[in-house]
């Protein structure tokens, strides 16, 4: 049986985990993470990828690295912008322009919804159990955005660590991924067990 933690005490144990981190080991498992994505995932040209951008004070995944690589292949890239209390999808390019927003984090200026089908959104996240449920960093942006009026076809989780511990206070509105990349495994919780 494994052990069960409300959300608010994973995100604790895991923010403190991956802030001891350093720079190199950051990037070397980001690295490692991105590797397992190509392998796992025949992503072609013109198919449309949502990613997130790094917030380096908090020791995120370098996505730089899966961002360049989609540029380079042709694949469309989108990623989330806050607006109004809610996250839309904006479509950037190699020379799209970002300011940084009140928590921090980068975004792209134009305030375009992209509102497209897409193929992945590989998502921000603190922990994931084994059933797919993330703990991120409270908002629930990422849940009402699963819910909303985008189509979806793979949400994929991106971490540092493995599922070890459950999630004991999962809500009607939590959206589970499809998929969790770590630098030693990939999770498909759509399979049947």
């Amino acid at each position: 049986m494994n052990l069960s933690l409300t959300k608010r005490e994973l995100r604790a144990i895991y923010r403190a985990k991956r802030m001891v981190l350093s720079q190199d080991e950051v990037d070397f498992l980001s690295e490692k993470i991105f590797k397992k994505f190509i392998l796992q995932f025949n992503i072609a040209e013109n198919q449309k990828v949502n990613i997130f951008l790094p917030i380096k004070k908090y020791n995120e995944i370098n996505t730089r690295i899966f961002i360049d690589y989609f540029f380079d292949n042709k694949i469309r890239v989108f990623v989330p912008k806050i607006r109004s209390e809610k996250m839309i999808s904006v479509e950037i390019f190699p020379d799209s322009e970002f300011k940084t927003n009140s928590w921090g984090i980068k975004e792209p200026v134009s305030n375009y919804d992209s509102n497209v089908e897409l193929d992945y959104v590989l998502t921000p996240l603190l922990y994931c159990d084994r059933f797919g449920n993330r703990v991120g960093y409270g908002k629930g942006f990422y849940d009402s955005f699963f819910s909303g009026n985008y189509k979806i076809h793979n949400k994929v989780g991106l971490n540092f660590f493995s599922p070890k511990e459950d999630i004991s206070d999962i809500f009607d509105k939590d959206v589970a991924l499809d998929g969790l990349i770590t630098p030693y495994e990939y999770l498909d919780f759509n399979l049947n067990y």
